[in-house]
């Protein structure tokens, strides 16, 4: 595979799951010293993938969880915030200012913050009351921050009596790190050509829905935009049919991802929909994917960890084919802003 090594890979990926015996335990003391909410927060695009993890929670269970931009949550604050909030805060480098700004609020309102980190000697990594840190960079991040945030909301669902699949779950997730592999091979031929057929194109639409519309989002604002400089319309499935398919017309590139949980319906309208007014849809569907000794159940909580799996695969062809490296910047960390 291009680019790709995979031993890294699947030590990142293990020690993304590997977390989960110490995570459940750390959830199981902050609810029972009284734990009574909890809030995803965070900044930047890592906070979208946390948003799997907040769906789960809102449908599944009756805990009250919240879900906070930093930079807005430090000029508005929330009345929900204070000594029993659990904060989840994911931040791969640990040393974003807006990040560190919400960490150290949440803090001076009385609220125990558990840190997710790809580098242990960091703000974000030190001033958390748990930290977990496992190294990661860009290309391997999504994965891990999506699994490790599930783990939380699974957890907290175990010990509230809300989910009794959780043993076998976490068993099945700890298998996945190779698996992954295995969707990236099975993957690769149709990343390069998918590569090449966009490399030159201006603009995209892109939708997802449920579990796999963060993911939608994140590629969307976070690779396209940020790391290709390619502008992109990230719509949510539900709400396409109430401007967006105003855009839709012959030459527009829709890419729509499907995914396993009960959300499907809402992407496969739009996958039925654009393909009378354009030629240029292209669906992706996790159903593609093999992964033995998955079940249907665990399946539909990975969408967007597949998704985001194979999705670097076209990126990594992506930087070559239009001669942009993924980490090419004009202004995001290069000056005062």
């Amino acid at each position: 595979m291009l680019n790709f090594d995979q031993d890294r890979f699947v030590a990142i990926q293990k020690g993304s799951v590997a977390v989960a015996e110490k995570l459940d335990a750390t959830v199981r003391q902050c609810l029972d010293d009284g734990a009574e909410n909890l809030f995803f927060l965070g900044a930047g695009g890592v906070m979208f993938l946390t948003q799997p993890a907040l769906r789960l929670l809102q449908t599944r269970s009756t805990f009250p969880v919240h879900y906070e931009m930093g930079a807005e949550l430090v000029e508005t604050d929330s009345v929900h915030l204070g000594p029993k909030s659990l904060v989840i805060m994911p931040s791969l480098s640990g040393t974003t200012k807006e990040a560190i700004a919400a960490l150290e609020f949440a803090k001076n309102k009385g609220a125990t913050v558990i840190s997710f980190t790809g580098h242990s000697d960091t703000p974000i990594a030190q001033k958390a009351d748990y930290n977990f840190t496992n190294f990661a960079e860009d290309d391997t991040s999504s994965e891990m921050f999506y699994l490790q945030t599930l783990l939380v909301a699974l957890s907290v669902m175990r010990h509230r009596g809300e989910f009794d699949r959780y043993e076998e779950t976490v068993a099945e997730l700890q298998t996945l790190p190779r698996l992954l592999v295995d969707v990236k091979e099975s993957f690769e031929e149709r990343a390069a050509a998918f590569a090449a057929t966009i490399k030159d194109e201006k603009y995209h639409i892109i939708t997802g829905a449920g579990s796999t519309w963060p993911e939608a989002y994140y590629y969307g604002m976070c690779i396209l935009e940020e790391m290709q400089w390619i502008r992109t319309r990230p719509v949510h499935a539900s709400d396409f049919f109430h401007g967006t398919l105003e855009l839709v017309e012959e030459g527009v590139s829709i890419i729509v991802f499907n995914g396993e949980d009960e959300s499907r319906p809402l992407t496969e309208r739009v996958q039925q929909f654009a393909p009378r007014f354009t030629d240029k849809v292209h669906v992706f569907d996790t159903k593609d994917f093999d992964l033995p000794g998955i079940s249907p159940e665990t399946r539909a909580l990975i969408s967007p960890v597949l998704l985001a799996t194979a999705f670097e695969r076209i990126s990594a062809h992506l930087e070559v084919l239009r001669d942009h490296p993924l980490t090419t910047r004009r202004y995001y960390k290069k000056l005062e802003y």
